[in-house]
Protein backbone atom coordinates (compact mmCIF):
# COMPACT_ATOMS: atom_id res chain seq x y z
CA UNK A 1 0.00 0.00 0.00
CA UNK A 2 1.48 3.53 -1.06
CA UNK A 3 2.33 6.01 2.12
CA UNK A 4 1.04 9.32 3.30
CA UNK A 5 0.08 11.45 6.02
CA UNK A 6 -3.55 10.86 7.06
CA UNK A 7 -4.50 13.45 9.35
CA UNK A 8 -7.77 15.25 10.53
CA UNK A 9 -10.04 18.41 10.32
CA UNK A 10 -12.46 19.63 12.05
CA UNK A 11 -15.33 22.66 11.78
CA UNK A 12 -13.90 24.73 14.56
CA UNK A 13 -17.56 27.02 14.07
CA UNK A 14 -19.55 23.69 14.99
CA UNK A 15 -19.52 23.74 18.76
CA UNK A 16 -15.95 23.76 19.35
CA UNK A 17 -14.68 24.39 22.84
CA UNK A 18 -12.13 24.11 25.21
CA UNK A 19 -13.06 20.41 26.91
CA UNK A 20 -13.82 19.23 22.62
CA UNK A 21 -10.68 20.97 21.74
CA UNK A 22 -8.79 19.08 24.42
CA UNK A 23 -10.27 15.67 23.88
CA UNK A 24 -9.50 16.61 19.66
CA UNK A 25 -5.71 17.35 20.12
CA UNK A 26 -5.42 14.81 22.13
CA UNK A 27 -6.87 11.89 20.14
CA UNK A 28 -5.03 13.08 16.94
CA UNK A 29 -1.53 12.92 19.48
CA UNK A 30 -2.30 9.71 21.04
CA UNK A 31 -3.83 7.73 18.14
CA UNK A 32 -1.09 8.66 16.25
CA UNK A 33 -2.99 11.01 13.53
CA UNK A 34 0.08 12.77 11.45
CA UNK A 35 -2.26 16.54 11.45
CA UNK A 36 -5.22 18.06 13.39
CA UNK A 37 -6.75 21.62 10.91
CA UNK A 38 -9.14 23.66 11.86
CA UNK A 39 -11.51 25.97 10.08
CA UNK A 40 -11.72 29.52 11.21
CA UNK A 41 -15.14 30.49 11.57
CA UNK A 42 -16.73 33.05 14.16
CA UNK A 43 -20.05 31.04 13.52
CA UNK A 44 -21.92 28.41 11.41
CA UNK A 45 -23.58 29.10 8.32
CA UNK A 46 -27.16 28.55 9.48
CA UNK A 47 -28.56 28.90 12.78
CA UNK A 48 -29.06 28.10 15.64
CA UNK A 49 -25.25 29.72 16.59
CA UNK A 50 -23.04 27.07 18.74
CA UNK A 51 -19.73 27.31 20.66
CA UNK A 52 -16.87 28.23 18.54
CA UNK A 53 -13.28 28.72 19.75
CA UNK A 54 -11.03 31.78 18.08
CA UNK A 55 -8.19 30.37 15.82
CA UNK A 56 -5.13 31.81 16.83
CA UNK A 57 -6.14 31.33 21.21
CA UNK A 58 -7.14 27.41 20.41
CA UNK A 59 -3.69 27.16 17.95
CA UNK A 60 -1.69 28.58 20.60
CA UNK A 61 -3.00 25.93 23.11
CA UNK A 62 -2.39 22.95 20.76
CA UNK A 63 1.21 24.45 19.92
CA UNK A 64 2.19 23.14 23.89
CA UNK A 65 -0.04 21.01 24.36
CA UNK A 66 0.71 18.61 21.55
CA UNK A 67 4.40 17.33 20.70
CA UNK A 68 4.37 15.68 17.73
CA UNK A 69 1.37 16.60 15.20
CA UNK A 70 1.37 19.12 12.86
CA UNK A 71 -1.76 21.26 12.91
CA UNK A 72 -3.24 24.92 11.39
CA UNK A 73 -5.66 26.61 9.60
CA UNK A 74 -7.87 25.52 7.00
CA UNK A 75 -8.12 28.12 6.03
CA UNK A 76 -8.28 31.66 7.57
CA UNK A 77 -9.99 34.13 5.68
CA UNK A 78 -8.14 37.34 4.95
CA UNK A 79 -11.11 39.58 5.49
CA UNK A 80 -10.93 38.78 9.61
CA UNK A 81 -7.17 39.73 10.38
CA UNK A 82 -4.60 42.07 8.72
CA UNK A 83 -2.39 40.07 7.08
CA UNK A 84 0.43 41.48 9.05
CA UNK A 85 -1.22 40.05 12.10
CA UNK A 86 -1.73 37.10 10.60
CA UNK A 87 1.91 36.58 9.75
CA UNK A 88 2.84 37.65 13.60
CA UNK A 89 0.67 35.08 15.06
CA UNK A 90 1.70 32.04 12.79
CA UNK A 91 5.47 33.11 13.51
CA UNK A 92 4.92 33.59 16.82
CA UNK A 93 2.80 30.25 17.68
CA UNK A 94 5.07 27.92 15.01
CA UNK A 95 7.87 28.86 16.97
CA UNK A 96 6.20 27.85 20.16
CA UNK A 97 5.65 24.72 18.77
CA UNK A 98 8.56 23.91 17.54
CA UNK A 99 7.66 24.57 13.82
CA UNK A 100 4.69 21.98 13.81
CA UNK A 101 2.13 24.88 12.28
CA UNK A 102 0.85 25.06 9.07
CA UNK A 103 -0.81 28.83 7.69
CA UNK A 104 -3.90 28.32 5.39
CA UNK A 105 -5.12 31.40 4.37
CA UNK A 106 -8.10 31.93 1.82
CA UNK A 107 -10.26 34.46 0.55
CA UNK A 108 -13.33 33.94 2.88
CA UNK A 109 -16.84 33.29 2.34
CA UNK A 110 -19.62 33.35 4.91
CA UNK A 111 -21.38 36.56 4.66
CA UNK A 112 -23.34 35.22 7.90
CA UNK A 113 -20.29 35.93 10.13
CA UNK A 114 -19.37 39.07 9.22
CA UNK A 115 -22.65 40.58 9.07
CA UNK A 116 -22.98 39.24 12.37
CA UNK A 117 -19.76 40.29 13.96
CA UNK A 118 -19.00 43.90 11.72
CA UNK A 119 -16.71 42.02 9.68
CA UNK A 120 -16.72 44.18 5.96
CA UNK A 121 -17.92 41.67 3.30
CA UNK A 122 -16.85 42.57 -0.12
CA UNK A 123 -17.71 41.30 -3.19
CA UNK A 124 -15.59 37.61 -4.72
CA UNK A 125 -13.09 39.93 -6.98
CA UNK A 126 -12.34 42.67 -3.76
CA UNK A 127 -11.72 39.53 -1.58
CA UNK A 128 -8.85 37.66 -3.67
CA UNK A 129 -7.25 40.68 -4.52
CA UNK A 130 -7.24 41.34 -0.84
CA UNK A 131 -6.11 37.60 -0.60
CA UNK A 132 -3.25 37.95 -3.11
CA UNK A 133 -1.82 41.21 -1.53
CA UNK A 134 -2.30 39.21 1.71
CA UNK A 135 -0.31 36.67 0.91
CA UNK A 136 2.52 39.42 -0.16
CA UNK A 137 2.72 40.96 2.71
CA UNK A 138 3.04 37.32 4.98
CA UNK A 139 5.25 36.27 2.48
CA UNK A 140 7.96 39.17 2.51
CA UNK A 141 7.60 39.50 6.34
CA UNK A 142 8.59 35.79 6.54
CA UNK A 143 11.25 36.01 4.03
CA UNK A 144 12.93 38.87 4.49
CA UNK A 145 15.61 39.98 7.21
CA UNK A 146 15.12 43.91 5.98
CA UNK A 147 12.80 45.87 6.71
CA UNK A 148 9.94 45.50 4.43
CA UNK A 149 7.85 48.50 2.24
CA UNK A 150 5.17 47.46 0.52
CA UNK A 151 2.09 49.92 -1.16
CA UNK A 152 -0.87 47.86 -2.42
CA UNK A 153 -4.39 48.77 -3.01
CA UNK A 154 -5.46 47.49 0.22
CA UNK A 155 -2.16 47.21 2.59
CA UNK A 156 0.65 48.33 2.95
CA UNK A 157 3.82 48.08 4.67
CA UNK A 158 6.58 50.49 6.09
CA UNK A 159 9.62 49.70 7.24
CA UNK A 160 8.04 46.55 8.93
CA UNK A 161 9.99 43.86 10.20
CA UNK A 162 8.65 40.60 11.74
CA UNK A 163 10.65 39.97 14.98
CA UNK A 164 12.12 37.43 16.75
CA UNK A 165 12.59 35.81 13.25
CA UNK A 166 10.74 33.03 12.63
CA UNK A 167 12.64 30.22 13.60
CA UNK A 168 12.06 28.37 10.29
CA UNK A 169 13.51 29.54 7.38
CA UNK A 170 10.76 31.13 5.67
CA UNK A 171 8.42 31.05 8.21
CA UNK A 172 5.83 28.11 8.57
CA UNK A 173 4.73 27.43 5.16
CA UNK A 174 1.26 28.31 3.94
CA UNK A 175 -1.33 26.25 2.05
CA UNK A 176 -3.99 27.36 0.05
CA UNK A 177 -6.99 25.50 -0.71
CA UNK A 178 -9.34 25.19 -3.45
CA UNK A 179 -10.36 23.45 -6.99
CA UNK A 180 -10.67 26.56 -9.17
CA UNK A 181 -8.27 26.65 -12.28
CA UNK A 182 -8.44 30.34 -12.90
CA UNK A 183 -7.72 31.76 -9.54
CA UNK A 184 -6.90 29.10 -6.84
CA UNK A 185 -4.58 27.26 -8.62
CA UNK A 186 -2.46 30.68 -9.90
CA UNK A 187 -1.95 31.65 -6.45
CA UNK A 188 -0.80 27.89 -5.22
CA UNK A 189 1.84 28.24 -7.58
CA UNK A 190 3.16 31.54 -6.58
CA UNK A 191 2.92 31.30 -2.99
CA UNK A 192 2.45 28.38 -1.71
CA UNK A 193 3.65 25.21 -0.01
CA UNK A 194 0.92 22.93 -0.29
CA UNK A 195 -2.30 22.76 -2.38
CA UNK A 196 -5.49 21.71 -0.38
CA UNK A 197 -8.44 20.66 -2.36
CA UNK A 198 -11.36 20.36 -1.18
CA UNK A 199 -13.87 18.09 -1.95
CA UNK A 200 -12.75 17.14 -5.40
CA UNK A 201 -14.72 14.83 -7.67
CA UNK A 202 -11.30 12.04 -8.03
CA UNK A 203 -11.98 12.12 -11.51
CA UNK A 204 -11.03 15.68 -11.99
CA UNK A 205 -7.95 15.78 -9.61
CA UNK A 206 -5.40 14.46 -12.38
CA UNK A 207 -6.62 17.51 -14.21
CA UNK A 208 -5.87 20.30 -11.61
CA UNK A 209 -2.78 18.54 -10.51
CA UNK A 210 -1.52 18.80 -14.25
CA UNK A 211 -2.25 22.12 -14.44
CA UNK A 212 -0.57 23.36 -11.28
CA UNK A 213 2.43 21.26 -12.25
CA UNK A 214 2.44 23.59 -15.43
CA UNK A 215 1.59 27.03 -13.47
CA UNK A 216 4.92 25.79 -11.03
CA UNK A 217 7.16 25.17 -14.11
CA UNK A 218 5.68 29.29 -15.23
CA UNK A 219 6.79 30.45 -12.02
CA UNK A 220 10.65 28.33 -12.35
CA UNK A 221 9.32 25.90 -9.45
CA UNK A 222 9.31 21.91 -9.73
CA UNK A 223 6.39 20.00 -9.23
CA UNK A 224 7.35 18.49 -5.69
CA UNK A 225 7.93 22.02 -4.29
CA UNK A 226 4.18 21.48 -3.59
CA UNK A 227 2.48 19.23 -1.20
CA UNK A 228 -0.14 17.94 -2.28
CA UNK A 229 -3.32 17.33 0.01
CA UNK A 230 -6.59 16.48 0.37
CA UNK A 231 -9.47 17.80 2.79
CA UNK A 232 -13.08 15.93 2.51
CA UNK A 233 -15.40 14.23 4.87
CA UNK A 234 -15.13 10.84 5.84
CA UNK A 235 -17.88 8.77 6.32
CA UNK A 236 -17.15 5.42 8.82
CA UNK A 237 -19.02 2.92 10.41
CA UNK A 238 -17.86 -0.30 10.86
CA UNK A 239 -21.67 -1.78 11.41
CA UNK A 240 -23.33 -2.10 7.90
CA UNK A 241 -26.93 -1.23 9.63
CA UNK A 242 -25.73 1.93 10.54
CA UNK A 243 -23.46 2.98 7.74
CA UNK A 244 -26.50 2.62 5.51
CA UNK A 245 -28.43 5.03 8.17
CA UNK A 246 -25.44 7.22 7.96
CA UNK A 247 -25.26 7.21 4.54
CA UNK A 248 -29.37 7.75 4.06
CA UNK A 249 -29.23 11.12 5.45
CA UNK A 250 -27.51 12.50 2.21
CA UNK A 251 -30.18 11.27 0.07
CA UNK A 252 -27.30 9.62 -2.24
CA UNK A 253 -25.70 6.39 -2.57
CA UNK A 254 -22.16 5.32 -1.12
CA UNK A 255 -21.35 5.21 -5.14
CA UNK A 256 -22.66 9.06 -5.53
CA UNK A 257 -21.26 10.39 -2.54
CA UNK A 258 -17.65 9.22 -3.42
CA UNK A 259 -18.07 10.03 -7.47
CA UNK A 260 -18.56 13.73 -5.58
CA UNK A 261 -15.11 13.45 -3.35
CA UNK A 262 -15.74 12.00 -0.18
CA UNK A 263 -14.46 8.78 1.69
CA UNK A 264 -17.21 6.56 2.72
CA UNK A 265 -17.34 2.73 3.95
CA UNK A 266 -15.97 0.58 6.61
CA UNK A 267 -12.37 0.63 7.56
CA UNK A 268 -11.33 -1.65 4.05
CA UNK A 269 -13.35 0.40 1.86
CA UNK A 270 -11.80 3.94 3.44
CA UNK A 271 -8.30 2.14 3.09
CA UNK A 272 -9.10 0.96 -0.48
CA UNK A 273 -10.61 4.61 -1.43
CA UNK A 274 -7.60 6.09 0.14
CA UNK A 275 -5.06 3.70 -1.23
CA UNK A 276 -6.72 5.41 -4.87
CA UNK A 277 -6.40 8.82 -4.02
CA UNK A 278 -2.43 8.31 -3.38
CA UNK A 279 -2.06 6.67 -6.80
CA UNK A 280 -3.67 9.89 -8.03
CA UNK A 281 -0.84 10.80 -6.31
CA UNK A 282 -2.18 12.88 -2.58
CA UNK A 283 0.31 13.02 0.08
CA UNK A 284 -1.54 14.13 3.09
CA UNK A 285 -5.43 13.86 3.56
CA UNK A 286 -7.36 15.77 6.39
CA UNK A 287 -10.20 13.78 6.98
CA UNK A 288 -13.36 15.80 7.76
CA UNK A 289 -15.11 15.05 11.27
CA UNK A 290 -18.11 16.34 11.78
CA UNK A 291 -18.89 14.58 15.16
CA UNK A 292 -16.63 16.14 17.66
CA UNK A 293 -17.69 13.76 20.63
CA UNK A 294 -17.18 10.60 18.59
CA UNK A 295 -13.43 9.99 20.16
CA UNK A 296 -14.22 6.79 19.94
CA UNK A 297 -14.66 6.55 16.14
CA UNK A 298 -11.36 8.32 15.50
CA UNK A 299 -9.68 5.83 17.74
CA UNK A 300 -11.20 2.63 15.61
CA UNK A 301 -10.26 4.60 12.61
CA UNK A 302 -7.02 5.01 13.79
CA UNK A 303 -6.79 1.29 14.61
CA UNK A 304 -7.93 -0.23 11.00
CA UNK A 305 -6.62 2.68 8.60
CA UNK A 306 -3.58 4.60 9.79
CA UNK A 307 -1.25 1.33 9.73
CA UNK A 308 -1.93 0.65 5.61
CA UNK A 309 -0.17 4.33 4.89
CA UNK A 310 2.02 4.56 8.26
CA UNK A 311 4.69 7.54 6.60
CA UNK A 312 8.27 6.13 8.91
Amino acid sequence: MPKAEIGLMIEGQDGLNWERWRRLLRAAEDFGYQCLFRSDHFTNANPPDKDSLELWTSLTFAATFTQRIEFGSLVTPITFRHPAMTARYAAAVDDLSGGRLVLGMGAGWQEREHKKFGVPFYDFPTRYAMLQEGLDVVTSLFQSDEPVNYAGQYYSLEEALLLPRPQRKGGPPLLIGGNGAKRTLPLVAQYASEWNAVYLPPDLYPERSQQLDELLRQHGRQPQDVKRSLMTQVIYEPDPAALEARVARYERTPAELIARGLIVGNADQIVEQIGQWVERGVQRFMLQWLNQDDIDGLEQLAKHVLPHFHVD
